[in-house]
This record gives C-alpha cells, sequence and structure tokens, in this order.
C-alpha cells in the first residue's frame, strides 16, 4: 500500500479559487447525545439529528430484520441438533453446518451493512464541513458512548408497575448514529486546519446542571428536555449545554459567567429563532 503522510490538500471551488470549507473564528460550543447534536457559536445555533440523511434508506432497517430472520430460520433447519424442545441452543460442546443460501444471506446482509455505514459516514462529513466554518476552538463534552450501549447488569423491579426494568440502553441507537465517529471525525479536520479541540469532562464541567444567572447547579433528570431561569424563561437543554460550553474557561474547566451573561443576549435571539424553525417544519428531534 502506498501511504502518503502530511495532511491531505485543502478543497478550493472551482471558480473562485477559495478553500471551500475555511475553518472560522471564535469559540464553538456542542453538546452530542446518542442521537442528537446540539451546537452553539457566536453567529448561529443548530439543533439536529445525527446522520439525518440515514432516513433515505429507512427501509434498510426492516431488510436488516427479513435478512435475520431468514438466516435463523436457515440456521435451525440445518442443525435441529443444536436446539432443544423450547428452542433454545444447547449447552456444550456443538457442531454447525450451514448451508449454500445461509452463506449468500449472510453476504447479502453484509452488503447491507456496508451500505449503511457509508452513508452514516457521508452525513457526518457534510454536517462537519459545515460545523468548522462557525469557528475555532471547538469544546465538546466527553462522552463514554462504549459504556452507553451496553446493557445494564443489576436487576431493579420498578415501583410503579412491580415488573421488571428493561436492561435495554442506547446500543442499537448508537449502532445507528455513530455519534463516536461524529466526534472523531470533527476532531481530525478542526486540528488539521489549525484549530483547537478540547474534550471537557461532564462529571467536572456541569454542562446540564449550571445555571449562569443564579450563579448555581440545578439537578436534572433525563426526562426534562428544558432548562427553567427564575424569572420563567426557559431555554431547551441540550442548545444550552453547548451555549455553556462554548462559553467555557481556556482549559475547559467551567464556564465563565461573565462572558454568559454578556452572549446570553445573543444565544436567545438565535435560540428562539431555531426554535421556531423546527416547529415549522414539523422535524422531529430525537430525544429533544
Amino acid at each position: 500500500q502506498l501511504v502518503c503522510a502530511g495532511y491531505p490538500p485543502v478543497k478550493r471551488d472551482r471558480k473562485t479559487g477559495q478553500v471551500k470549507y475555511p475553518l472560522g473564528k471564535g469559540p464553538v460550543g456542542t453538546d452530542i447525545g446518542t442521537s442528537s447534536i446540539a451546537v452553539s457559536s457566536t453567529s448561529k445555533v443548530l439543533l439536529k439529528n445525527l446522520a439525518e440523511n440515514i432516513k433515505k434508506v429507512e427501509h434498510a432497517q426492516r431488510e436488516i430484520r427479513i435478512y435475520n430472520r431468514r438466516l435463523d430460520r436457515s440456521k435451525r433447519a440445518t442443525n435441529p441438533q443444536n436446539f432443544n424442545e423450547a428452542g433454545c441452543i444447547r449447552k456444550g460442546k456443538k457442531q454447525w453446518y450451514f448451508s449454500r443460501n445461509y452463506k449468500k444471506l449472510k453476504a447479502q446482509l453484509k452488503e447491507l451493512y456496508r451500505k449503511l455505514a457509508l452513508y452514516r459516514k457521508l452525513s457526518h462529513q457534510y454536517e462537519v464541513n459545515r460545523m468548522i466554518m462557525l469557528g475555532d476552538r471547538f469544546f465538546v463534552e466527553e462522552m463514554n458512548f462504549k459504556a452507553l450501549r451496553k446493557r445494564v447488569k443489576k436487576t431493579e423491579i420498578s415501583e410503579k408497575t412491580g415488573k421488571y426494568k428493561k436492561k435495554k440502553r442506547f446500543g442499537k441507537t448508537i449502532a445507528r448514529r455513530s455519534p463516536a465517529a461524529f466526534i472523531s471525525i470533527l476532531s481530525r479536520k478542526v486540528t488539521a486546519l489549525g484549530g483547537t479541540f478540547i474534550k471537557v469532562k461532564t462529571s467536572s464541567f456541569k454542562a446540564s446542571q449550571y445555571d449562569h444567572i443564579a450563579d448555581k447547579c440545578k439537578k436534572k433528570e433525563l426526562k426534562e428536555r428544558w432548562h427553567k431561569f427564575d424569572d420563567d424563561t426557559k431555554v431547551q437543554r441540550d442548545l444550552y449545554s453547548a451555549f455553556l460550553l462554548m462559553n467555557s474557561d481556556l482549559l475547559g474547566l467551567k464556564s465563565d459567567r461573565a462572558t454568559c451573561l454578556n452572549t446570553f443576549v445573543q444565544f436567545f435571539k438565535f435560540h428562539e429563532e431555531e426554535i421556531k424553525k423546527i416547529e415549522n417544519e414539523n422535524e422531529v428531534i430525537l430525544n429533544s
């Protein structure tokens, strides 16, 4: 394989010769979730779903379920000795046999997953190219997506229903939206263009709890999607977290309250415009 050292050439417009996606100026706060992303800068705010272009291939999810069912039926038909009367796999050493049709279906399923991964990557690159034009200092919350996709180990009973709580978490959502890949692409492009990319620790920064007007932290449940101030003004929780990250100190340890007070009026104006745009276009922002 031929490996070229250094950074790739910058894309330029064919007619004007100018850089197609130049790095902007100023701080940018990015609050990323399992399926959506909130961005706050000095020029605009954004609240979007991750990998939005994947909705063009929504039917692929149904095809994947059909392929998995067909694979399971084929496996059971060619290996009846490995299943008990209840339909569960027997314990102990087993030998599996797979038909030609099974191998053919598995190859088709693999190709479908490859296409989905490609659509996801292209969608991420499209959004990142537009985000880097908002600023040159990016502050992002450090998230452990690997832990969020795992099932809960502890078995708990719900107080309301008296039934066992589900152990599922965000595995399917993370696999579909791939937020960690988005952060990786954003970090690589920002640093390649000479910008700074700082990962903020959620445990010390507490962007989802801090109130810059009251200068104190207010604990909120995960289902609370709006932050309310003492004067009953409310802002969308993810956008407000991005705003606090944007006004972080240089080390990314906490929000600078003085800067927050100076920039909040402009942020609130952009916030209202973005919320109105989402409502007018009937967009569905997941988990927001």
